[in-house]
């Protein structure tokens, strides 16, 4: 067919139901998508595979894991993803994960870090401290004095006071290193990657700041950097910066600035003025990732930020961390700060916010829970069963129980399934993140691509050589509209696909964000309204009552060549792409009906799962940018 939501010529769109057949395309595919060969490091970009996995992870060597009784190990977490049966540990419900992973980077919080499981070990020195008795059971019952402790150790979290005898540059490295052999006895190349990464936590009045930080080679650096030694973002990148000079390639990924306080794509320095050119800069060469889902929540975008967007009411969260109170919403979601970035980059030279897309967890329990009907809960003993995890309290994030989602996903497209590959792939954005299912994407954006390019069997080739991947820049060209190509491919257990949308963000007339969102492909032979443009719903089989749904509806690939039909070449742009799926229950759902427990009433019973592409910036051929 060729039409769009706006009935403008210039689409050439291409359905497969999974219901008829597999076609050349998808056999083209599944060869480009095994993750089970190790492809040569230095071949051509068109040979990269589809990895998936985890960037976002906490065991009990995380402080506030810990403190919510988590007791999984670094081992447990890799074994999880492994798809090997593991012991949750707060339960000793046996579990194990439906579709192993490719990768995982466990990111334990610097600040303490390794520290408090050591403090309950009757073998270690730091067990025989004051404050660690209070953690430990001495043989008759309970922990002698655990509420005390645990409320210790977040208030020093949230207030960024260490006690300084856990915190020794000694103490940190001995733990590191214990770290770094755990992930290196795991790490398997070709076959199953370990990052080495860690979390740092700056939390001031409970502005989420936070950002992973990852290394490229085998060891990292020698100790972490945390919150306790700054909690301003520029002082981790001088660490970075520091790190790189001497020779360890690094980088931070930001996550929930949907509870930053609006600071996270803020115009301004944090908790300072007006962002300056040099510190645009730091931003974009230190952060160029970040994530767009996690358990608490999205930070796509939100209702408030994106009226027109019938689904921008996506698993919100919206209280900041351990405060119980609504985080602002302006500066607080990547849509709006793309755009933002792009203001920024005409007033300093660099766009700050120049970032490609990830997803995660987040999870405090030492396993990534990115399956909704094979869900344990995220924070520990506090959410490990169906009745703690509906019941209508608040969880230890500041939200009801019932509010946290599963985790998401990150893909990553590599040469190959190691460190260096995907920390690479990271690096330049060839990402995308998903809320949870492995479904597969490509997008491409160039000048000179054909109608009919998906449909060719050097599709990927041609995309490479005649454009750029997801996390580029197009090639400057005055005049003409670029095309874009997009594919999806939905995951094997999950839900059929409904649609999939290309979003535009740009500066509008008034020199404000703007955005627009076009539907360039979708399932069921459904037809735009002549008058408003909208797509009708794609259905919903999911019956509420069994939490069940069937795949009768959507299809099974969906892709698309456009052309944008409101380009402007004096107008910068940036484009992503988002990737629908058919209702399917959400956890809350299946865990109401497998245990027969109310339906909680404040979350929506099904969840339109989907995926975020990273995305491609058109910038005027006339205007000139920052060298990176």
């Amino acid at each position: 067919m060729t039409v769009n939501s706006n009935n403008q010529p210039n689409l050439e769109s291409r359905r497969v139901n999974g219901k008829t057949g597999v076609s050349i395309l998808s056999v083209l595919f599944a060869t480009l998508l095994s993750s089970s060969v190790l492809a040569a490091e230095k071949s051509n970009p068109w040979d990269r595979k589809v990895y998936f996995g985890e960037q976002h992870l906490h065991t009990a060597a995380s402080p506030d894991a810990f403190a919510v009784g988590t007791r999984g190990t670094w081992a447990d977490a890799y074994d999880w993803a492994l798809g090997k049966e593991v012991t949750l540990s707060t339960t000793g419900e046996k579990m194990k994960k439906s579709t192993p992973y490719d990768f995982v980077a466990i990111t334990d919080h610097a600040e303490y870090f390794g520290v408090m499981p050591r403090l309950i070990d009757p073998k270690d020195p730091l067990a025989k401290s004051e404050f660690a008795k209070k953690l430990q059971n001495p043989g008759k019952g309970a922990m002698t004095d655990p509420h005390s402790a645990i409320s210790t150790i977040l208030r020093s979290l949230i207030t960024s006071t260490p006690m300084p005898e856990y915190v020794t540059p000694q103490l940190l490295q001995e733990n590191w290193a214990k770290y770094v052999k755990v992930a290196n006895q795991y790490n398997d190349p070709g076959k199953f990657t370990t990052l080495i990464a860690y979390e740092w936590t700056s939390i001031p009045n409970g502005r989420n700041m936070h950002r992973n930080v990852f290394f490229r080679n085998d060891t990292g650096p020698k100790a972490p950097y945390s919150a306790f030694d700054s909690y301003h973002p520029e002082d981790l990148w001088t660490y970075l910066e520091v790190q790189r000079n001497a020779g360890n390639d690094t980088f931070a990924i930001p996550h929930n600035g949907n509870v930053s306080d609006g600071w996270m794509y803020s115009p301004n320095e944090f908790l300072g003025g007006p962002m300056d050119a040099r510190y645009a800069k730091r931003q974009a060469l230190n952060e160029p990732l970040t994530e767009i889902i996690q358990t608490k929540g999205s930070s796509d975008t939100h209702p408030l930020l994106s009226p027109n967007d019938e689904f921008a009411s996506f698993e919100l969260f919206q209280n900041m961390i351990n405060v119980g109170q609504p985080s602002q919403i302006k500066y607080g979601y990547i849509r709006q700060g793309l755009v933002e970035g792009m203001i920024l980059e005409d007033k300093l030279g660099t766009n700050p916010f120049k970032m490609g897309i990830v997803s995660g967890a987040d999870s405090h329990s030492a396993y990534s829970n990115n399956e909704e009907f094979n869900f344990h809960g995220s924070h520990g003993a506090t959410d490990d069963t169906p009745q703690k995890r509906l019941h209508p309290g608040m969880s230890p994030s500041g939200e009801p129980g019932s509010v946290v989602g599963t985790a998401g996903a990150t893909g990553v497209w590599a040469e190959a399934n190691t460190r260096a590959a995907i920390f690479d792939a990271m690096k330049r954005k060839e990402t995308f993140g998903t809320s949870g299912p492995l479904i597969r994407l490509r997008f491409f954006g160039g000048w000179n691509y054909p109608k009919n390019l998906v449909d060719k069997k050097n599709f990927v080739e041609t995309a490479y050589r005649k454009g750029v991947p997801m996390g580029s820049d197009l090639p400057k060209k005055a005049g003409k509209a670029p095309t874009f190509a997009v594919w999806a491919l939905k995951d094997p257990e999950s839900g059929n696909l409904d649609r999939i949308q290309i979003i535009k963000g740009f500066i509008n007339k008034w020199g404000r964000t703007d955005e627009k969102i076009y539907d360039v492909a979708w399932s069921d032979d459904r037809k735009p309204d002549p008058k408003t443009g909208k797509l009708p719903p794609v259905g919903n089989t999911v019956d509420v009552k069994t939490a069940k749904y069937t795949n009768d509806i959507g299809d099974s690939q969906l892709s698309a060549v456009w052309t944008d039909p409101d380009f402007d070449p004096k107008q910068k742009a940036v484009y992503y792409v988002r990737v629908l799926e058919i209702p399917t229950p959400r956890w809350t759902t299946y865990d109401a009906v497998g245990n027969n427990l109310p339906m909680p009433t404040d979350v929506p019973a099904t969840i339109q799962e989907r995926a975020w592409s990273s995305p491609i910036w058109y910038t005027p051929a006339a205007m000139k940018t920052a060298k990176k």
